[in-house]
């Protein structure tokens, strides 16, 4: 277990080190920069030429990208083209309302995806199991942002039981719940399909093996050997499948606090991308890569503890 665990460290300092490599080299291929955002609707070429030499831009890239790489490995994220304010100032305010809706939705999105794939399993071939079939398909098919539209139409405009946005609520969202619930419901809807379908497939292979006959031959409730010994084998690939849908989350994230107006870390980069703030840019999308480095280590562990003699390879 050491051995492979220092394998999978040094595999994620490499993709970390990767991440960052790719994160300057897409910044720098995008059209345009601050200072052109700066000059105005009507740049002067002289003015730009200024403002790109007061921040700096005129310098090689190679200068800028060995700064950049060591001010992350102190932890700084680098300064606002735009503002002047630190990068980390930014992921500090909008990480609160992007956390807050990834929490909520893995909370729901755990026992909902679970419960649904081991129901489905459990009636293979009945109507239930054909039912939530055809549902998690229909549902998953949906994008984030028609269901969203259709979601704040029916229930914010039409019959008016939630609000449509969160204007208004700033970060403090745990103090209005109301406007979480069309977020978050938008948030589920396709991992709690796939991950149900996830689960179902392991399940019914898992009950089908010889080890769960053997089990129900030495006469094991029905149940242990459902939830004792069938699931957790089930649940190993979907452990995996878990953590690509947390990193699916961070992408929704940003589409649904664009269409909700939720202040988190979507809505910043967003606002950067539009500005050319680069070092947010920059910045934000190394906290994500990271996360997702973090996260796929993580889906790892629980996957060599679920099944110790596989060999885990991603």
């Amino acid at each position: 277990m050491r051995p492979w665990l220092v394998r999978r460290l040094l595999l994620g300092a490499a993709q970390t080190v990767a991440v960052v490599l790719l994160v300057f080299a897409l910044t720098e291929a995008l059209p345009g920069d601050a200072a052109v955002v700066l000059a105005g609707d009507q740049p002067d070429p002289a003015r730009i030429a200024a403002i790109r030499d007061t921040m700096e831009l005129d310098r090689p890239a190679a200068v800028r990208l060995l700064d950049w790489a060591a001010g992350l490995a102190h932890g700084d994220l680098g300064t606002s083209l735009v503002s002047g304010r630190p990068v980390n100032s930014y992921v500090t305010d909008g990480f609160g309302p992007t956390l807050l809706l990834a929490s909520l939705t893995v909370l729901f999105l755990v026992p909902a995806g679970v419960g649904l794939g081991v129901l489905a399993a459990r009636h293979q071939g009945r109507l239930v199991d054909r039912a939530i079939s055809t549902v998690t398909l229909g549902v998953y098919a949906v994008p984030e942002f028609a269901l969203g539209v259709l979601l704040v139409t029916v229930f914010a405009l039409r019959l008016g039981w939630l609000p449509p946005t969160a204007v208004g609520y700033g970060t403090d969202l745990l103090a209005h719940p109301a406007a979480l619930v069309l977020p978050v419901l938008v948030l589920l809807s396709r991992p709690v399909c796939s991950l149900a379908r996830m689960v179902r497939a392991g399940m019914i292979e898992a009950l089908a093996s010889p080890y769960v006959a053997q089990a129900r031959r030495y006469g094991i409730h029905s149940a242990r050997v459902r939830y004792a010994h069938a699931l957790p084998n089930a649940m190993a690939p979907a452990a995996q499948h878990l953590a690509r849908t947390v990193d699916w989350l961070l992408c929704g994230v940003i589409v649904v606090e664009a269409l909700f107006v939720i202040p988190g870390l979507g809505t910043v980069l967003m606002n950067a991308v539009a500005e050319r703030d680069v070092p947010v840019v920059q910045g934000l999308a190394v906290v994500f890569g990271v996360v997702t480095v973090v996260l796929n280590i993580g889906a790892d562990l629980v996957t060599r503890r679920f099944a110790p003699r596989g060999e885990v390879t991603a």
